[in-house]
């Protein structure tokens, strides 16, 4: 028989029976659509994150004070005060591998102006900082060297800030307070948007001066970030800063160290590892169903076999080679997966969208997992097929014709 007069018969027998063509189908459609939409949201999530580390900074350096100890717990790292402005200062004189050092000095505060008031997290920084954290003036402008020598009581507010104090009102020149000190705006930043990571706007900077000295306790800070140079090892980096670090607090060849070092590179490939692994995860569940719905097609083509034996036996009669009723048994196998991978593909798609709208993350369709599931459903057709197909195609014409 031709191709073309064999799909003509398997779409008869499939739509013959419509209900029991969509049963077969469904454990299809549920893993190629399960593959689909996991994977998207996936690889969206990861994406997401990945932005967000990418938008905290240009090679970024995180350093943080060490944890301390009660009862045996860790008090978590930043809980020991072993970092201080010298620190800092050490960085600029002597590192080689640093563009840029700020302290990074955060303290609650209730920020009042007029009639409104919002909480927020005020952070002490150097003018290094925008550099650093890749942040952009959108009003204004950002304090100076002067200012920060000066403890001046100046701030520039982020966008959620802004517009949760000012609303439409200009806020350049306003007072606003800071738990009772009172500040002056200079400047407002461009927005950075809201993210799982937090709300990337809901902040203000400060000098750091004025705010270790007018908000914190004059002496902690807890932590220190920085900007490597571009196209330099980050090892060389991380043990350039260790080696300043404990020469600096005197610690001695058998202490550990009194502080933490993060760089950007680590926690990208920390989320990615982590994130794969989860996608990987979720795939491998998917491909459970697929493996079920090869299975429902054997069992239903086993049964079709079975209701259609005398069918086999006229169609053996009048000319049909075995090997045409296992083709065409198989070529059913494999129309009935491809179009159930096909409609698990569009309710995948809508699946994920949809589900990516309500956790608010990225959903990214990869043309190479879609090509996949497509293929292996495929597969699953000619694989789970093949059995009742061969039985099919090994039944004596004889005995066929004779069954009831």
């Amino acid at each position: 028989m031709k191709l073309d007069r064999l799909i003509r018969a398997a779409v008869r027998s499939i739509t013959r029976n419509r209900m029991r063509s969509f049963l077969t189908m469904l454990g299809i459609i549920i893993g190629v659509g399960a593959v689909i939409a996991l994977v998207a949201i996936g690889q969206g999530a990861s994406a997401d994150i990945e932005n967000q580390i990418d938008a905290l900074g240009t090679n970024l350096i995180m350093i943080r004070s060490g944890s301390s100890y009660r009862g045996g717990v860790s008090r978590g790292a930043g809980s020991l005060q072993t970092l201080s402005m010298e620190d800092i200062e050490e960085l600029r004189k002597r590192s080689t591998l640093l563009d840029y050092v700020s302290p990074d000095i955060t303290v609650g505060v209730q920020a009042i102006a007029m009639d409104k008031n919002w909480a927020t997290q005020i952070h002490g920084v150097s003018v290094d900082y925008p550099f650093i954290r890749n942040w952009e003036i959108e009003t204004g402008s950002f304090f100076t060297e002067q200012d920060v020598r000066g403890r001046r009581k100046v701030a520039v507010l982020g966008d959620t800030v802004a517009a949760e104090i000012f609303g439409e009102r200009d806020p350049l020149g306003a007072r606003i307070r800071l738990n009772r000190v009172p500040f002056t705006v200079i400047g407002t930043l461009k927005e950075k948007g809201d993210a799982q990571m937090g709300d990337q706007d809901d902040l203000i900077l400060a000098p750091s001066t004025t705010v270790l000295y007018r908000l914190s306790d004059g002496k902690t800070v807890r932590s220190i970030q920085a900007s490597a140079k571009e196209n330099v090892s980050m090892q060389a980096v991380e043990s350039e800063i260790r080696e300043i670090l404990r020469d600096t607090h005197r610690l001695k060849a058998a202490d550990e160290d009194d502080f933490q070092i993060r760089s950007q590179t680590e926690i990208i490939e920390r989320v990615t590892g982590v994130t794969n692994t989860m996608t990987m995860l979720l795939g491998a569940i998917a491909a459970v169903s697929l493996l079920v719905g090869g299975i429902g097609i054997m069992n239903i083509m086993l049964v079709s076999v079975t209701e259609r034996t005398r069918e086999i036996g006229i169609r053996m009669a009048v000319g049909a080679r075995s090997g045409d009723i296992l083709v065409q048994f198989l070529v059913e196998a494999v129309i009935l997966s491809l179009l159930g991978g096909f409609i698990g593909i569009l309710a995948g798609l809508g699946l994920g969208k949809g589900i990516s709208r309500l956790i608010n993350t990225g959903f990214i369709v990869d043309p190479v997992i879609t090509t996949i599931a497509v293929v292996f459903s495929a597969a699953v057709g000619v694989f789970f097929g093949f059995y009742p197909a061969r039985k099919a195609s090994m039944l004596n014409p004889i005995e066929a014709l004779h069954y009831e």
